[in-house]
C-alpha cells in the first residue's frame, strides 16, 4: 500500500518537497474538466512540474460535467483531456472523474465513461474511473458494464462496500499534509502502477526493449586420435 493525495487549484501553492518528506508517495493532479465550460486547471502545469521534481509518482484526472451522458460526449472529453496532458508522463493512471451527472442518466453516463476510457486507451494511456462508492458507482453508473476499467473509489470513514475491486481508495477529503495549507484529499493505492505502466510503455513512457537472450556457451574439448599408428589432435566444438 502507498499513501497519496489528489490536488487541484483549491490547494493553492504547494510545497512539493515538504509533501514528499511527509511520507506521501504519489499525487493525482487535476488536469481540467467540462463541469464549468471546458478548461485546464489553473495549477495543473505547476503541480505536475512540482510533484515530478520532488520525486513523486504522478497521475491525472479530468472531471466531466452533467451533460457528459453519451458515448460521443465521453469521447469528446477524452480528446480534450489528451490535449491538456500531451507530452507528459504519468506513473499512475489517468482518470475520468464522474460525479455531476443525474441519476436519471445512468445508462448515458456509463456509455460516456466507456467511450472516454476506450479513447484514452487507444491513445496509449492506462485509464480508470473515479467516482464515489455509492453516490457514483451505485447511483450514477452501471458498474456491471465497467469491469474492464480500473477504479478509484471515494468513501470516507470506511473502505468501499459497493465497489468490490479497486486500485485506489480516496479515504478522506479533509486531510492535512505538510507543504499544503488547505485541506486535501487522502488516498491509498494497492497496485504497483509505476511498474505496470512503464512495463507496458503507457502514459507517455516508451516500452522497454526486450532483453536479448544470452547465447549458450558451446563447450570445446581437445582430442587426440590415433589411426593406423598416426596421431591427430584438434578441438571439437559442441553443436
Amino acid at each position: 500500500m502507498k499513501n497519496g493525495i489528489d490536488v487541484s487549484r483549491h490547494q493553492l501553492t504547494i510545497d512539493w518537497t515538504a509533501v514528499k518528506n511527509s511520507g506521501i508517495e504519489f499525487a493525482i493532479i487535476k488536469a481540467g474538466g467540462s463541469d464549468d465550460g471546458f478548461y485546464e486547471d489553473s495549477t495543473f502545469q505547476r503541480n505536475y512540474a512540482g510533484a515530478k521534481g520532488a520525486g513523486l509518482a504522478v497521475g491525472a484526472y479530468y472531471i466531466v460535467g452533467s451533460k457528459c451522458i453519451s458515448r460521443e460526449d465521453g469521447i469528446a472529453d477524452a480528446k480534450r483531456f489528451l490535449k491538456i496532458i500531451e507530452g507528459k508522463q504519468f506513473d499512475y493512471p489517468v482518470y475520468i472523474d464522474l460525479e455531476t451527472t443525474s441519476t436519471w442518466d445512468k445508462v448515458g453516463a456509463t456509455d460516456a465513461c466507456i467511450g472516454f476510457c476506450q479513447t484514452m486507451e487507444q491513445a496509449g494511456y492506462y485509464c480508470g474511473i473515479y467516482a464515489s462508492d455509492v453516490y457514483g458507482f451505485a447511483d450514477r453508473l452501471d458498474i456491471s458494464r465497467l469491469a474492464a476499467f480500473d477504479k478509484w473509489v471515494a468513501g470516507y470513514g470506511s473502505k468501499p462496500q459497493y465497489v468490490k475491486t479497486y486500485g485506489v481508495w480516496q479515504k478522506s477529503d479533509a486531510g492535512r499534509v505538510s507543504g499544503i495549507t488547505e485541506k486535501v484529499d487522502l488516498d491509498e493505492s494497492y497496485m504497483d502502477y509505476p511498474s505496470i505502466i512503464k512495463g507496458k510503455g503507457l502514459n507517455g513512457f516508451k516500452k522497454p526493449e526486450p532483453a536479448q537472450q544470452a547465447q549458450p556457451v558451446k563447450k570445446k574439448i581437445e582430442v587426440i586420435l590415433e589411426i593406423n599408428d598416426h596421431k591427430y589432435s584438434g578441438l571439437l566444438e559442441e553443436l
